[in-house]
């Protein structure tokens, strides 16, 4: 049962009598039929339909200081600010206490039997044994609040941390006891019906309002003394029932809590019932003919109370006060009120909770009550189906911050397109590009011809530096780098958070932000090292011979030339032919060996180019994914990991 915050303590301040303060909402009519489903039931569909998982509403406040299972808070709970000792089960006395002995003082001796004072006899107690599912789940839902305080506040974490605390505070606790508390409204006969369970006068009955000022505790056997303690209950206020003479009772194991109205008047009631219904294993709502439909009950505790169905008794009080038919009509009314509240109703063998019609007064029903009460006792099954309800509760709260709707990560599209982005920061390309003309004019120089590279020389030298347009200075190149660089990060970073919950996308966000710190100077690195190589490129094999065939060239225009010019002079004889074709060959052999050398030279001067430009690319992916892709893969791996416990959590993983 999950714990309530307190109404406005004015509320009722001026309605003190039953009679005198009767909302417009007791009717049946006066409530809304259009009721939501219960959370939890919303959760199994959505996460089953998405993921194997289950959705969930919002996140509620923190309910932890409403109502937790140490001893700290249930000492601090006790009645009348009082501060509950820490007694142990074999010291405690059943002490007949302040309403019994009032109750005696104005009572016939044999209208109301004393309460058993028998002293609790040293026993062995039993620990809560959890069975394997509900360990599991709880062994998930502690991993993933550990997994999540980084990247979660504490408020968020605030329930799912309360439920592991009363897991453990329970666990350690008998196991042979079932607490049950008994809950109703004011007049709705609550303690005339804990009286009637108890065989015993136990809790005052009577007119005045309200009646019962603290929680009263039942126990039909030993051992029990811590888990009332746990419930802040002091030694003056726990009773026993009377002895039957019969054998072993049928509610053996049974601690029964009779509280205080929980529409009371006094803020002080209102916050003791909340805080033990946080704590018990089950509890009876006690309604009465007027008031079945108050709004209230059904949307203070009965409707955020809808996953504990299987520990909740629902009764319908004072059916003596209806004529004919009226308790039938009334009591299926009741049911279509839970049924619209999202309460699944134990009907036709199924699990759920139990509605039930009788008469504290008169005894009718109290005996079906009583067996049906034995039956739920002797399972001793509540405290796992309890806390299986509060790890239900948890799960819906925390739906927001761990499901989602598509599929997430980073594809391997937003990689490469993350790489290529940073290798344009970096100017791979061009650098590539730089590479190749570098090997082109090496190979020029080499296979040139001598009169074209002089010519180029001059060429060069006599170009006039008017007209051309401004080169871009460094400063300009370095801020448009640094810009690409941010966009390529808030680009991954999108695409890597897109689908995420809002506190993992934030947390995806921030890593790669983080990692983006100092990554433009890192890639400025990165290009002076593994940049355009400085030096004079690799020479192939055949360029020692093609260098050889051009100075061949050159000799024959010398040798044709300087024999022409002998037989000018008249040293040699006259004979054209052959220093003209010399000259010839030299003059046309020259260009042509020049041409096929380029034309030779373009597929190892490209693959040279793309060879720099791979080793810029692969520096700066690797640069981009050690500082951005790795922390953003980190994030998204533990949003996967907490994802599988909420998985486990909400009973759908492994």
């Amino acid at each position: 049962m999950t714990a309530v915050t307190d109404q406005d303590p004015t509320e009722h301040t001026d309605q003190p009598d039953d009679d005198a303060r009767k909302p417009d909402a007791r009717k049946p009519n006066a409530r809304k039929s259009d009721a939501p489903q219960p959370a939890i039931r919303k959760t199994r569909r959505a996460f089953a339909r998405t993921t194997g998982a289950r959705e969930a509403d919002a996140q509620k406040p923190d309910a932890r200081n409403a109502g937790t299972g140490t001893a700290d808070s249930s000492s601090r709970g006790a009645s009348d600010g009082e501060r509950t000792p820490r007694t142990d089960p074999a010291e405690t006395a059943w002490d007949d206490g302040l309403i019994a002995r009032r109750v005696n003082e104005t009572a016939e001796g044999d209208r109301f039997p004393m309460t058993d004072n028998r002293s609790a006899a040293p026993q062995t107690i039993t620990p809560l044994v959890y069975d394997g599912p509900l360990r599991s789940r709880l062994e998930a839902l502690h991993e993933l609040v550990g997994l999540s305080r980084t990247r979660l506040d504490s408020r968020t974490l605030s329930e799912a941390g309360r439920v592991l605390d009363e897991a453990s505070a329970r666990r350690r606790l008998s196991g042979q006891h079932t607490v049950v508390a008994i809950a109703g409204a004011t007049g709705s006969g609550k303690s005339q019906l804990f009286n009637a369970l108890a065989g015993v006068t136990i809790s005052e009955t009577g007119v005045r309002r309200p009646t019962t000022a603290a929680p009263i505790a039942c126990s039909w056997s030993d051992g029990a003394a811590s888990l009332i303690e746990r419930l802040g209950i002091p030694p003056r206020l726990r009773r026993r029932p009377l002895p039957t003479g019969d054998g072993e009772s049928p509610l053996r194991g049974l601690v029964l809590i009779d509280l205080p109205d929980h529409d009371s008047a006094a803020v002080q009631h209102r916050r003791h019932v909340d805080r033990i219904l946080a704590l018990v294993d089950a509890v009876i709502w006690v309604v009465d003919p007027e008031k079945y439909a108050d709004a209230i009950l059904h949307e203070r505790y009965l409707r955020p109370m809808a996953a504990h169905a299987e520990v909740m008794f629902v009764v319908l009080n004072q059916i003596d006060r209806l004529p004919g038919e009226a308790a039938e009509q009334v009591l299926d009314d009741l049911r279509r009120l839970l049924d619209e509240d999202g309460i699944a109703l134990g009907e036709y063998g199924e699990p759920g909770t139990t509605v039930l019609a009788l008469s504290a007064l008169t005894g009718d029903g109290i005996g079906e009550l009583r067996e049906a009460l034995g039956q739920f006792v002797s399972e001793r099954g509540a405290p796992n189906r309890r806390i299986s309800a509060d790890v239900d509760i948890a799960a819906a709260r925390l739906w927001p911050v761990y499901a989602t709707q598509r599929r997430t990560g980073l594809s391997e599209q937003a990689r490469e397109e993350f790489s290529d982005r940073l290798a344009d920061a970096v100017g791979a390309t061009a650098a590539g590009e730089a590479a190749e003309r570098a090997w082109l004019r090496n190979a020029n120089r080499a296979c040139g011809t001598p009169w074209l590279r002089l010519w180029r020389w001059y060429q060069d030298r006599g170009e006039p530096t008017t007209g051309r347009l401004p080169g871009r200075t460094q400063s300009d190149e370095e801020a448009t780098a640094r810009q690409r660089v941010e966009q390529a990060v808030r680009t991954v970073a999108d695409r890597a958070s897109a689908g995420l919950p809002a506190p993992w996308a934030q947390a995806v966000r921030e890593a790669a932000v983080r990692g983006s710190q100092g990554l433009p100077e890192a890639l400025d690195e990165l290009t002076a090292r593994t940049g355009v190589p400085t030096g004079r490129p690799p020479r192939p094999g055949w360029w020692p011979l093609a260098v050889l065939v051009q100075a061949s060239m050159t000799i024959l225009q010398f040798l044709g030339g300087l024999w022409l010019l002998a037989q000018i002079i008249g040293v040699m004889a006259p004979n054209l032919g052959v220093p003209v074709l010399l000259m010839v060959i030299g003059i046309v052999g020259g260009p042509l060996i020049e041409w096929s050398c380029r034309m030779a030279a373009r597929g190892p001067a490209r693959r040279y180019g793309l060879e720099a430009e791979r080793r810029l690319r692969e520096a700066a992916a690797g640069c981009g994914r050690a500082r951005v892709l790795d922390p953003v893969a980190a994030e998204l791996l533990r949003y996967r990991e907490v994802r599988e416990q909420f998985a486990r959590v909400v009973g759908t993983g492994r």
